[in-house]
């Protein structure tokens, strides 16, 4: 009978491991995931500090704003949307943060919530547009990215908002022993909206909206309120990116976030949520993000020219575009 138990353990262990090998074949996670450990070996190659841990800390500080923006985009390309206006929205709330403890002389933590409205604000804005005004999301944004850079530029004169009271810098530059600030919010955002999407019936009414709409609506989803709640989400977290931007400079910029729109998609791509919406994980995401900040930081290495950067950073995305589709 031992003999009997022991052989019926190993061949559940057996299956078990087929079945999460099998998970990792076919999940969106396995392209990012090879990519990023080829990227980082081929660094440590190139530099003997890479693998360090003041490096790999300094890497993820770097591309926490950008990763805290693309949570928010994951969440609107899953339902088959976009949002162009992050980089816009972003400056707005830490412009108008900074004039309200600047020029207002309001508390800090009254600016630094003031700047989490508007970016809340204007998700709302995109979302009512989009779900319930029914036009083409990459219009809407457009328009939002053209307006929110104005009004940050009419608000401040076009001048950066200096003066902060210096607690604020915690947000951008503090530390929590050995471990980045900015880092940790990372984490804690992409935890949050993991839970939100893998564990909540939000999350799954997402994913049903970007795999198919009208199937979504015929099945009970109230597809408006979710659409409109997805760019609420962008803006909130456009705005917390605005927070650790505003204590990092110690200054509210309205010029601040000018492509950010773009590096956010890219992480997004590079972490296999497809384009088209319904397929993808956060936590792809996440390892898109720290793959581009790998790559900005080698082009800069080996002193690639910044504008020659955009390019070969387009390309790279046209061809994770391609991959993901050929592989689905």
């Amino acid at each position: 009978m031992s003999h009997d138990a022991n052989a019926s353990a190993a061949d559940a262990h057996d299956k078990t491991r087929d079945r999460n090998w099998s998970w990792l074949l076919h999940s969106p996670l396995l392209l990012p995931l090879a990519g990023l450990i080829v990227v980082s070996i081929l660094m440590g190659l190139a530099s003997d500090n890479f693998f360090s841990v003041s490096n790999i800390f300094n890497v993820l500080r770097q591309v926490s704003i950008v990763g805290i923006l693309a949570v928010g985009m994951t969440f609107v390309i899953l339902t088959g949307g976009i949002d162009l206006s992050v980089g816009a929205v972003m400056a707005l709330a830490g412009t108008i943060a900074a004039g309200l403890m600047v020029n207002m002389g309001l508390p800090g933590w009254v600016g630094l919530l003031g700047g989490l409205g508007v970016g809340l604000g204007l998700g709302f804005f995109n979302g009512a547009l989009v779900a319930w005004g029914r036009m083409p999301a990459i219009i809407v944004t457009l328009a939002t990215m053209g307006i929110a850079r104005g009004l940050g530029l009419i608000y401040s004169g076009g001048y950066p908002i200096s003066g902060l009271p210096s607690w604020i810098a915690w947000f951008g530059i503090g530390r929590i022993g050995t471990v980045p600030v900015p880092v940790i919010l990372m984490f804690v955002v992409y935890g949050l909206a993991w839970v939100l999407l893998q564990r909540t019936p939000f999350g799954r009414h997402v994913y049903a909206i970007g795999g198919n709409e009208t199937a979504a609506k015929l099945s009970g989803v109230k597809t408006q309120y979710v659409k409109f709640a997805v760019y609420a989400i962008s803006g909130l977290t456009s705005a917390l990116a605005a927070v650790i931007l505003t204590g990092r400079l110690m200054s509210g910029q309205p010029n601040a976030g000018v492509g950010f729109e773009l590096d956010a998609i890219a992480s997004v791509v590079l972490g296999g949520t497809a384009i088209a919406g319904g397929r993808g994980l956060v936590l792809g995401t996440l390892i898109g993000a720290v793959l581009l900040g790998i790559l900005n930081n080698g082009l800069n290495l080996v002193g690639i020219n910044p504008y020659l950067q955009d390019v070969i950073k387009g390309f790279i995305i046209l061809l994770a575009i391609y991959i993901g589709r050929e592989w689905r």
